[in-house]
């Protein structure tokens, strides 16, 4: 799971509110955890293989959105082999981990290793925030005709960049001046909260508006490509909106805990003892989410694979082929096609307000196809007798 609280457990004078759900029941947290990020893990990497009997998809140009897609999983991928690797630690390890809670201890290695665990879960997920804010950003831009595969670029910069920055910040403003002196007070805990879940925040409120104007800018390009708006074009315009809606349904499902879970400890931080009676159901609640969350945040991966490609079957198709060359392929006909200057042809002007015209049909057909691109369903297949799917 991806919590600050990982990070704030390092410190041996945490507060009680953290101490609460880091000791209740750990091997059973640790299990949990273990369990559901390795049937992610499985899951996601089978989603994203090859299957048999799938023709490749085929896109009139290479996309950022594809890339995007790509880099999301991957980044749910790494974050799940370092919840699973902490886990195990900590349940074969529990002498190991118990160093952790002893003051101006001289083994610097358990401190070490569950501050950089927790950092590697934490920079992961939030590169992964990051990267769904992008796409969001990138789907709109696709159909605004301003965005393209170069601007992957502008998105790795900004991705790593700002979670790296976040992270470290956060992480050094947690433990300064050391990590034997961290949690004496809010001052230290609160701006790593806030570094933390800014991106979450960023990605529950900005990617629905830009999504919703993403769908808003597609059905006036589907109405104005032809003059039309035929059953096809709306029912593909609903298949976006879909996507958009699993993508964001996945996401509230799997860190909605994390939020209502960090809102009851920070009230328990408050109380002066939170062992009284009255805080029975606060406590209970919160102990609660701290279980959903450790199955929850894992399974992002493998039910993001669900809302961005379907389910794609358990026929995986491990075989090599070869694949030809572009350039192999291109040769041939550069040859001939540059062997015999062509004659000037003084009609070609006239066609070219016919090329023109053709232009923004062909760019609104590319830029419909990155958004829908990865979409298996049923309704898409009756979707492929429209014009926007001949670039397929």
């Amino acid at each position: 799971m991806a919590s600050p609280r990982l990070e704030t457990y390092c410190c041996p004078n945490r507060d009680a509110a953290t101490q609460l759900v880091m000791n209740f029941q750990p091997e059973v947290f640790c299990g949990v955890c273990i369990g559901s990020a390795s049937v992610s893990l499985l899951l996601t990497i089978l989603q994203l293989l090859p299957k048999k009997g799938q023709s490749p998809r085929k896109m009139p140009k290479a996309s950022s959105s594809s890339t995007i897609l790509l880099l999301i999983s991957v980044c749910d991928i790494l974050g799940g082999l370092g919840i699973i690797f902490r886990s195990s630690v900590w349940l074969g390890f529990p002498g190991f981990i118990a160093n952790i809670s002893v003051v101006n201890g001289t083994d610097v290695w358990p401190s070490a290793f569950c501050v950089g665990s927790a950092m590697w879960i934490q920079l992961l997920y939030s590169a992964g925030f990051w990267w769904l804010f992008c796409y969001a950003i990138d789907s709109y831009l696709v159909v605004r005709r301003s965005a393209g595969l170069s601007t992957i670029v502008l998105y790795h910069m900004m991705t790593w960049g700002l979670a790296v920055m976040l992270c470290v910040e956060g992480i050094a403003l947690l433990y300064y001046p050391s990590l034997s002196s961290c949690e004496n007070g809010l001052e230290h805990a609160i701006p790593h909260y806030i570094t933390t879940y800014a991106p979450l925040l960023l990605v529950l409120v900005v990617n629905p508006i830009l999504f919703r104007r993403t769908v808003s800018a597609v059905a006036s390009l589907l109405k104005g490509r032809q003059g039309i708006y035929t059953e096809n074009e709306r029912r593909l315009g609903t298949e976006i909106q879909i996507r958009f809606f699993k993508i964001m349904l996945v996401f509230v499902i799997c860190w909605s805990s994390n939020i209502i879970n960090e809102s009851l400890l920070f009230y328990l931080e408050m109380q002066p003892d939170i062992n009284e009676m009255p805080l029975k159901n606060i406590r209970s609640t919160a102990l609660i989410t701290w279980i959903i969350m450790g199955v929850l945040n894992p399974m992002q991966g493998f039910l993001f694979t669900l809302a961005f490609y379907g389910w794609t079957g358990w026929r995986v198709d491990l075989k090599w082929r070869k694949r030809e060359i572009p350039w192999e392929s291109m040769s041939s006909s550069t040859v001939g096609e540059n062997a015999y200057p062509s004659p000037v042809n003084y009609q070609s002007n006239i066609h070219d307000s016919k090329k023109v015209s053709t232009t923004d049909s062909q760019q609104t057909d590319e830029a419909i196809s990155m958004l829908s691109e990865g979409n298996t369903s049923g309704d898409d297949r009756l979707t492929r007798s429209s014009p926007i799917y001949q670039g397929w």
